[in-house]
């Protein structure tokens, strides 16, 4: 015999009417951007900076505003920003949440990852803190926060789109470890924290590509901590220079051939910097690099990143094609002005 168990609770609510899974989804998703709002919006700061731009006819030097934002991350008062907000200002300002306004000093600028650090003498601040942003995975939440068009404090929220891209600095130089995110960010949001669901900094805002949407980027947190702990420590961050001009060249199918060749394409020399700081003598005009120091060099980026600051003061090998031969030759890297 067959029994039909009534679901009827004595209202006269159908059980499809039951509250909606979505809806508690949504509850938890408010809940953890909320909860990190509160986390770490005391810790972002809105900057602004004057900066000199073309002088009046009269001579007189005009001076041009700027604004973008930034986060604390020690209560000495050390402040991360980007390089391009600050670098070239001769006065910079920091307004705290709680509307506290300071003159703000500058210990480091790295233009070649946008990075800088600034100081501010205060008490009583919230500082944010780096998460491992090697952990991180595409999809998972993405909080921007800053201060666009000059307005103080604004969030916006969306997800990790892409991991390890690459984007050019103002300085000409690739930056490694880029955090493509489509949470939405405007001119003044540069050098805010990129936040992840736990309140931990992910990366720092650093370039939004205009005409498209949705494709913002930050330095990941990872590249940002290194950098940060060189500016505090030592003012700027050191690479090596071995004075050559060069540009990236694709290489023969026939040539990679005859040469077993890991590489694609090489960087032709050029020129070459006479009696400069760096020991360069060994090379030569229209030599062909295609290796530094046993790792493959494909590109003028990668020679950059192998110029690291290890690399200054020491003899290091190059590996080069030169007149239908392979050729190591020595050069000691100087330190990059």
């Amino acid at each position: 015999m067959l029994q039909f168990i009534s679901n009827n609770t004595g209202t006269n609510e159908q059980p499809w009417n039951a509250a909606n899974p979505d809806a508690e989804l949504l509850d938890a998703y408010s809940r953890t951007v909320v909860s990190v709002a509160q986390k770490v919006s005391d810790t972002v700061v809105q900057i602004k900076v004057q900066k000199p731009g073309r002088r009046s006819r009269n001579g007189n030097q005009r001076f041009l505003p700027g604004t973008g934002s930034g986060f604390i991350i020690s209560t000495d008062g050390f402040v991360v920003t980007n390089s391009h907000v600050v670098s070239s200002a001769t006065a910079i300002e920091v307004t705290l949440q709680d509307g506290r306004q300071l003159p703000a000093t500058r210990v480091g600028d790295d233009p070649a990852t946008d990075l800088a650090v600034l100081q501010i003498n205060a008490e009583g601040l919230s500082t944010a803190q780096f998460g491992d942003s090697d952990t991180l995975r595409v999809g998972q939440l993405a909080i921007a926060i800053g201060n666009p068009y000059g307005f103080q404090y604004s969030l916006t929220a969306g997800v990790v789109s892409a991991l390890g891209r690459t984007l050019r600095s103002e300085s000409g130089r690739l930056i490694d470890d880029v955090i493509q995110t489509d949470a939405a960010l405007n001119p003044g949001n540069s050098g805010g924290p990129l936040v992840a669901s736990d309140g931990r900094v992910i990366g720092v805002n650093t370039a939004v590509i205009l005409p498209a949407q949705g494709l913002c980027f930050a330095v990941a947190a990872n590249l940002a901590k290194y950098v940060v702990g060189k500016l505090i420590l030592e003012g700027k961050v050191r690479r090596g220079y071995i004075g050559i001009a060069g540009q990236m060249v694709q290489l023969q199918p026939q040539l990679i051939k005859q040469y077993e060749l890991t590489v694609r394409s090489g960087i032709f020399i050029q020129t070459i910097e006479p009696d400069g700081p760096a020991y360069n003598s060994e090379l030569r005009q229209g030599d062909l690099i295609i290796g530094f120091n046993q790792m493959p060099v494909n590109t003028i980026d990668d020679l950059h990143r192998l110029l690291d600051a290890d690399t200054i003061g020491r003899t290091n090998e190059l590996l080069v094609l030169r007149n239908g031969r392979k050729v190591r030759v020595r050069v000691v890297p100087s330190e990059m002005p």
